[in-house]
């Protein structure tokens, strides 16, 4: 991994100015092969003086071996260090904040009582009017078990937390969206449908996070019929949305059409299952999955009920074997499985012009400067390599479309709406294979998948204004 922000230190050091501390300082840190960045005066002297040192490290071990080569540095005493990410995170990331302040009688009386038993009793004659007169005409629910969450697995609720309160401040700072996490300490698909059912009063709607497959379709297909707000599982939904995204604008660049591929998906998890749906809207018909034990095929006695249905409606052909042997004239690989899976010869036995999209975080599943030589575009999950496919370029938006239109559900024609948003961003006439999908901070993203969704929610009925 590169040098960057999320292993970033800040490290304070006494130095000794009747020496070159200050230069041992800065050469150790290169020498470790870390990056500088800013560097403090905390505290000036004639003789010595305290300065905080910020570095970017790769990792933990190479921290340490930093803070190691610091402290053995004639001239320089050693005060503490701190983890800049940790710092980020002390207290929570995110907080409540009154809208209108209470500062006199008036105020008092008619943000609470006597006068919101008023608007109390509006709601309590026509609830509809609950989306007018509270946070729940733009507040969401990001519900998870921490049983899946980003590269680390079964963490449990507490340790899923600082995730959830990430999604948050996404929520809020892209979409202008009111989010709170709700981390539930059970792993029973009836106990989170009944809890999510009995707080969806407070919320416009549910984004389900991190929930392990195969529990999570159940979740959210019971949430979706038992529930009048929009429930969508990011990690599935969103996925699919950007990476159908990137598919759009990729097929431009090499120019070939959609039920022309041959698509191969490592990992029938969630994502795969969502990512391959919305392949098939588009167009594809020839998608093969593979998971450990290879290809899927009905003729498998080992699969569990998505993946017998998966196999059921993919792999027209019916291809077996593995990775290895599926993936030759493939015109597109999605990887959403594990590190480093793929090979060079892979991709050479690919047909021409290939597409290749490793997902895997941190790792994907061939690394980008290995398979760069051999394919016509390649994009990840990272953001240290062009082609990110990030789901926070949809979900930000398909929430402030769902909301602004009061949606009853996010279907599949909003969803495929807000994928073509999104790949319209970038104009054809600036398309480059490094530039297929536009950044995350691109400000007009949100703007237009929201639009493209409000229009489909109402094109397909599910729109309530």
């Amino acid at each position: 991994m590169a040098n960057n922000a999320s292993y970033s230190i800040i490290v304070r050091l006494e130095l000794d100015n009747r020496s070159n501390a200050l230069s041992s300082v800065t050469q150790a840190i290169a020498e470790a092969q870390a990056m500088m960045g800013a560097i403090d005066l905390i505290k000036p002297g004639h003789d010595v003086s305290v300065r905080d040192f910020t570095i970017f490290t790769d990792g933990d071990e190479h921290t340490e071996s930093v803070l190691d080569k610091l402290k053995s540095l004639p001239g320089v005493t050693f005060i503490s260090f701190s983890d800049r990410t940790f710092l980020m995170h002390i207290g929570g990331k995110i907080e409540v904040n009154s809208k209108t302040p209470i500062k006199n009688r008036d105020d008092l009386s008619m943000a609470y009582t006597p006068g919101v038993a008023r608007v109390c009793m509006a709601i309590h004659y026509d609830e509809e009017k609950a989306f007018k007169l509270t946070i729940k005409r733009n507040t969401v629910a990001v519900v998870s078990d921490g049983t899946a969450v980003l590269g680390l697995g079964d963490i449990g609720p507490k340790a899923a937390m600082p995730v959830m309160e990430g999604k948050a401040m996404l929520f809020k700072d892209f979409g202008g969206v009111d989010a709170f996490p709700i981390c539930l300490d059970t792993k029973d698909v009836d106990e989170i449908v009944a809890t999510v059912k009995r707080i969806a009063p407070g919320f416009g709607g549910i984004n389900l996070e991190d929930i392990s497959a195969p529990r999570c379709f159940e979740i959210e297909r019971r949430l979706k019929a038992e529930l009048e707000i929009p429930v969508f599982h990011d990690d599935q939904h969103g996925t699919a949305i950007v990476l159908t995204a990137a598919l759009i604008n990729a097929l431009k660049i090499v120019k070939k059409r959609p039920e022309k591929l041959k698509v191969v998906v490592a990992g029938v998890g969630a994502a795969g299952v969502a990512c391959t749906h919305m392949l098939q809207g588009l167009g594809i018909k020839e998608i093969i999955g593979c998971d450990r034990s290879g290809a899927l095929v009905s003729s498998r006695t080992d699969l569990n009920s998505v993946k017998q249905e998966y196999a059921r409606t993919t792999n027209p052909k019916q291809e077996k074997g593995s990775i290895h042997d599926v993936i030759k004239g493939a015109d597109l690989f999605v990887g959403l499985s594990g590190p480093n899976i793929l090979t060079v010869e892979d991709i050479k036995n690919m047909a021409k012009k290939p597409i290749v999209f490793a997902m895997s975080n941190p790792t994907p599943e061939i690394m980008p400067e290995i398979a760069a030589p051999y394919v016509a575009i390649m994009a990840t999950g990272r953001s240290d390599y062009p082609n990110q496919i990030n789901n926070v370029l949809a979900f930000p938006g398909v929430f402030r479309g769902a909301l602004n239109v009061r949606a009853k559900d996010i279907n599949e024609e909003m969803k495929l709406a807000a994928a073509y948003a999104i790949a319209n961003v970038i104009d054809e006439k600036t398309l480059t294979p490094d530039y297929i999908v536009p950044s995350v901070f691109d400000t007009t993203v949100v703007t237009k998948v929201a639009e493209a969704v409000m229009k489909a929610a109402r094109d397909t009925g599910v729109a309530r204004s």
